[in-house]
């Protein structure tokens, strides 16, 4: 497993949470066993990068986090403004050089039923030092996805634009099964069984010198993934958003995933077709680069 995350406890760690307009010792920023988020699932979040003291795109991510939670019914009692001052200040008194932030929204304890109702919204924000998702090595060699059983359910039976916490039970599920059977991540399909995203992130595919990537109508497209476009654009890098069949898979030359946790990351195999780690790729993996490193918030 080429996983890096700290095995640190995330909840045994000095200095402060932002926590509902206050910022508290980490040790005590604590929620009730009874809150309805943990039940029903009501609960959305944000995952940021820090880069030399800097939380990329934080305005875009906050926004998001804003639109996360009207998709879910409620409202955050925060302004986008007074998050991005959280964050930057949360940022700084915990001395993040490289790092992530996680703001997470979730419905309070005030009764417990399966309606949200009128339960109370709280809003948190954490960030810690993670340099990379995966090992160094696998950075630069790539890695193995393995096509999961679980699917990415249809727009009309999930809210599939948010970024909330109940539709990563499915990612949950996908990534431990493949990491029992040898692989990095998975690859999820979507209701139709056509190609939609690894666990965490969405994917790029290249054939020749012409990225592809799937059409976001049933999951998250992220803002990497929309960073990445972008790129192309710039670079003169021909982009096409479609649909992609499982079966296609062995027509590519080159495959990488993109997410705010996993930046970009070279795949060397899914299942039994394999990757080079290509011109294209390492042209969008240094040109994020670069790009991450000269943009502050």
């Amino acid at each position: 497993m080429t996983n890096t995350v700290s095995s640190s406890a995330l909840d045994d760690r000095d200095g402060v949470i932002w926590l509902d307009g206050r910022f508290v010792p980490w040790r005590e920023a604590r929620l009730h066993v009874l809150t309805h988020g943990l039940h029903y699932g009501g609960s959305v979040f944000e995952g940021e990068r820090v880069y030399d003291g800097h939380v990329f795109k934080l305005a875009e991510h906050t926004r998001r986090l804003h639109d996360s939670a009207r998709e879910l019914g409620y409202r955050l009692p925060f302004t986008e403004d007074e998050l991005m001052d959280a964050t930057l200040e949360v940022v700084r008194r915990q001395g993040i050089g490289d790092g992530y932030v996680r703001p997470v929204a979730w419905l309070g304890s005030e009764h417990m039923g399966v309606a949200g109702g009128d339960a109370s919204v709280h809003v948190a924000i954490a960030t810690w030092e993670w340099p990379h998702v995966f090992s160094t090595e696998a950075k630069e060699q790539g890695i193995r996805l393995g096509t999961s059983r679980w699917r990415r359910p249809p727009p009309d039976t999930a809210p599939v634009r948010a970024k909330a916490a109940s539709l990563y039970s499915i990612c949950t599920l996908a990534r431990d099964e493949a990491y029992r059977s040898g692989y990095d991540d998975a690859l999820l399909l979507d209701y139709r069984g056509q190609v939609a995203e690894a666990t965490g992130a969405n994917i790029f595919l290249v054939a020749g010198e012409t990225l592809y990537t799937p059409v976001a109508d049933c999951f998250l497209a992220g803002i990497t993934r929309a960073t990445v476009l972008d790129l192309a654009a710039e670079l003169g890098v021909r982009a096409v958003e479609r649909r992609v069949r499982p079966e296609e898979l062995g027509q590519f030359d080159e495959c990488f995933l993109t997410g705010t946790a996993y930046e970009i990351q070279p795949v060397r195999a899914i299942d039994q077709h394999e990757y080079r780690t290509g011109k294209t790729t390492i042209t969008m993996m240094e040109s994020y680069d670069r790009l991450v490193r000269q943009i502050t918030a």
